[in-house]
């Protein structure tokens, strides 16, 4: 879920899409009819030992409603979580309830291996929050919690630095380069305006705003070279005005963990980052951080096509024999006050509105501020983007190495959009 991350989870990415090409067609229709009797579901997840205890007591809450299901927990943290899923679903013995994340969304749906969640109400769902988990053949998964990209503000170093942020409604991205240019020329030595503004997440919003996308519905690029050129240029202003580190720093950064970012060390002003990560580098920083809306090509917040992302799913195996139950345990994760009042925001925002509502007054101080800043911008949130498709994963990794490509001055724009387009098809299925 964090915007560096997917260079390390490159290799991983590749070895899971490689087992699902492999061992996925054609797995699908699976799903028995309940016979009825007491049911055993398996129930997967990964996370931190804390998101363990806190998903016990969901199952324990779970089953206390609904003594004839039993639920069996299985989980681990994220390095190990997708070449177990993939080794199970290939032999056929795939959980009947998964934690789904984006990157994987796209290869498991496409093969068969996901039920379609038909029976799971929706309708206290935001619509892009409703549509995150969905493709043009189903709705093969629930947003667990809601995240938005933004821009996040140390305040402190934009005081130090005399500069005046933009009103971030009405900012613009030549307004962004100029601002960080400044608080790098007058902050604090060895500070910076902004960190990286580089990956899959930031293009799609750039894309979004001239009237593409990343991907389409049909599992092709949705932009071309002139497209992908546009953006590159972009990197190339942040670098001739030093609104960003040397490249030498970037690359760093691409790789560095989020407790050790120039965000988190108080280097950088500003940061482009997923809203749910605010709690985690308030707490790095030890500074007030603040959430910003990210700019716009026309100044104008209500078209700067802003989108929802999940931070992960609930997701149903498609030869599930409990099928049913499987629903009807994600649709308690997804839409019971009482399961949100236990959860809170662990798995990012509640996409139940209702649910989100409940326990706002119980979320701490930061959290309650991503809530907030989740409800503000619903009337500025367009179409969710499209499901990635299956051979997708690596995108952000592809198009961060190439931003860095043009930062060292080893690629012009021009052959830095050639080069990442030829990349990111070759990989599509």
């Amino acid at each position: 879920m964090i915007l560096r991350a997917l260079k390390s989870r490159t290799p991983k990415i590749a070895a899971v899409a490689a087992a699902l090409a492999l061992t996925l067609s054609g797995c699908g229709g699976g799903a028995q009819p309940d016979a009825g009797g007491p049911v055993t579901l398996r129930f997967t997840w990964w996370g931190s030992d804390v998101r363990h205890k806190m998903t016990q007591e969901l199952i324990d809450t779970f089953e206390a409603k609904n003594p004839n299901i039993k639920i069996e927990g299985e989980y681990g943290d994220w390095s190990g979580y997708w070449d177990k899923l993939a080794t199970q679903v290939a032999s056929q013995q795939a959980p009947d309830v998964i934690q789904m994340d984006l990157q994987y969304l796209g290869e498991y749906s496409k093969r068969g291996a996901l039920l379609d969640l038909k029976d799971v109400d929706l309708s206290k769902f935001d619509k892009a929050a409703a549509d995150a988990g969905k493709t043009p053949d189903g709705q093969f998964a629930v947003t667990a919690g809601m995240n938005a990209l933004v821009v996040l503000a140390n305040p402190s170093l934009v005081s130090a630095s005399g500069v005046t942020l933009p009103d971030d409604q009405s900012w613009t991205w030549k307004d962004y380069e100029h601002t960080a240019a400044d608080i790098t020329a007058k902050g604090k030595a060895g500070t910076y305006g902004s960190g990286p503004v580089t990956g899959d997440a930031s293009f799609n919003l750039w894309l979004r705003q001239h009237g593409k996308s990343l991907f389409t519905s049909d599992g092709k690029l949705g932009f071309d070279e002139a497209d992908a050129k546009g953006f590159f240029e972009f990197q190339a202003d942040l670098r001739d005005a030093k609104s960003v580190p040397p490249a030498s720093i970037l690359t760093e950064e691409a790789s560095a963990p989020l407790d050790q970012t120039g965000m988190a060390t108080n280097k950088f002003a500003l940061g482009w980052m997923w809203s749910n990560q605010l709690g985690a580098l308030t707490k790095a920083s030890g500074q007030p951080l603040e959430i910003k809306r990210p700019p716009s090509t026309d100044g104008n917040a209500k078209s700067a096509q802003q989108y929802y992302k999940a931070s992960q799913f609930w997701s149903a195996s498609s030869r599930t024999k409990h099928p049913k139950e499987a629903q009807q345990f994600i649709d308690f994760l997804a839409n019971s006050v009482e399961a949100g009042e236990i959860a809170l925001a662990d798995r990012g925002i509640p996409g139940n509105s209702e649910v989100r509502a409940a326990i706002t007054p119980k979320l701490s101080a930061v959290d309650a501020a991503t809530a907030s800043f989740i409800d503000d911008i619903a009337d500025e949130v367009g179409d969710s983007p499209a499901v990635p498709p299956a051979g997708a994963s690596p995108a952000g990794e592809i198009l961060t190495r190439f931003s860095s490509d043009v930062h060292f001055g080893r690629l012009s724009p021009e052959e830095a959009a050639k080069k990442a387009i030829e990349e990111l098809k070759s990989g599509l299925s």
